[in-house]
């Protein structure tokens, strides 16, 4: 009595995936896929395809913006509060920023809104003074490539003061190595005999020209020595600073370590994280990110409608047969089996096929860089993409989660039909 159910259950499995493979094929031959089982399988490849390209692309965004804003961004900026963006205890503001231990430099800067002038061309961009002291650099990644001599900030043969353009102004003023310009400072503003005021203004030599990526940053920052920017805005006798630029081991930390410092240096100083300063760029890009997935989500659950649809068909197309199956012995649960594992099928190999053509698309898009895009409006130039193994996980489980759910409605039904009325359907 106990063998024959034994041996159902050791062979009932193989015996419901032959029964599924069969109802998922054509009739005629049994050995191609049926057109509904295309066209709902289809739908879950392009669904689950979409999904990880777009997340990609949105994960790429946020991690190149990143990169990029790190590259020539300090990680903490501190301030003193009510003196017109200017800093004359840097030194002990400094010495305080050091005490913390993942703190990795401090550096003082200069930062001043100028007008680069060019035979008769005029363009605005911002100056940033720098030291190239090795005891006192190291603010934010660009300064230290200055420090290495990866940028060239000595002071050229001339005697004129140098400075670093980035390649997208540098471009539009027709600047190169060697070339001199005038700078024209909107502060340090002097008075003449007539009461009338008039900027400061110097001859500044091209040493040399910086590229981060960020067309903002391309096209508008400049840099030059710290001592040179004192000079231009007259605080050489003050030795005053505009703030202190500080990098960390680890930029995440920015929030705590901002935090710690404000504490300690108290409200005379305004100390700002660059995740504070990027929060708004950074939260609209994961909104974005989430407001894609949900949207192209819907593809998926489309396949999965059609995945009921194909098992409806199939319930009703094979409702005799369902009948003779059940009369020869095969219990509900062994038909419920049936579809469910047809509509696992799709689901799976649905998943994979299009996971791995997701996969094949971003690499080709990260690789080649298929498509532009204007940097005026995305901040960079290219489409970039980077794949999170937690995002793909997530894609791949939650389409092979709704695609089991959608059996369960037309798997029910076969199996509650009965025999007789099941065979004698038309």
């Amino acid at each position: 009595m106990s063998t024959e159910p034994q041996e159902r259950r050791g062979g009932g499995l193989a015996l419901d995936w032959f029964i599924a493979r069969r109802y998922l094929s054509a009739r005629r031959g049994g050995r191609l896929l049926s057109f509904i089982t295309w066209i709902a399988l289809g739908g879950v490849t392009v669904g689950v395809t979409a999904l990880i390209v777009v997340i990609g692309v949105m994960t790429g965004m946020q991690k190149d913006l990143r990169s990029k804003i790190l590259s020539s961004t300090a990680h903490i900026n501190v301030f003193e509060i009510g003196t017109a963006l200017r800093m004359t205890d840097w030194r002990s503001v400094r010495d305080s920023a050091l005490v913390a231990d993942e703190v990795k430099s401090a550096s003082p800067f200069i930062f001043t809104s100028v007008n680069l002038l060019r035979e008769e061309y005029t363009r605005p961009a911002d100056l940033y003074g720098v030291p190239v002291d090795s005891t006192l650099a190291g603010g934010t990644e660009l300064e230290e490539q200055i420090l290495s001599g990866f940028y060239d900030l000595e002071r050229p043969e001339s005697g004129l003061p140098p400075m670093l353009l980035g390649s997208g102004l540098a471009s539009n003023l027709q600047l190169y190595r060697g070339d001199t310009i005038t700078v024209i400072a909107n502060e340090n503003m002097q008075t003449s005999n007539m009461s009338m005021f008039t900027p400061a203004i110097r001859r500044f030599e091209v040493t040399g020209t910086f590229t981060t990526g960020m067309y903002d940053y391309d096209t508008k920052n400049v840099y030059t020595r710290l001592s040179d920017a004192q000079e231009l805005l007259g605080l050489v006798g003050r030795d005053a600073v505009s703030g202190i630029g500080i990098q960390l081991h680890d930029p995440d930390d920015a929030t705590a370590a901002s935090v710690d410092l404000q504490d300690r240096l108290g409200f005379s100083y305004a100390v700002q994280s660059w995740i504070t300063t990027n929060g708004a760029l950074f939260s609209a890009l994961k909104l974005e990110k989430l407001a894609m997935g949900l949207i192209l989500f819907l593809i998926v659950l489309v396949a999965a409608f059609n995945i009921v649809s194909t098992l409806v068909m199939v319930v009703a197309d094979r409702t005799r047969e369902i009948g003779i199956l059940k009369s020869m012995g095969m219990t509900d649960r062994g038909i419920l089996r049936v579809f469910v594992l047809q509509g696992a099928w799709i689901g799976v190999v649905g998943t994979f096929l299009g996971t791995a053509l997701g996969l094949v698309l971003c690499f080709l898009l990260h690789r080649y860089e298929i498509i532009k895009i204007p940097p005026e409006v995305y901040f960079v130039d290219r489409l970039p993409v980077s794949l999170n193994v937690l995002d793909v996980l997530t894609i791949v489980g939650a389409s092979i989660v709704v695609a089991f759910a959608a059996t369960i409605y037309p798997s029910i039904q076969a199996s509650r039909l009965q025999p007789v009325d099941a065979i004698r359907h038309d």
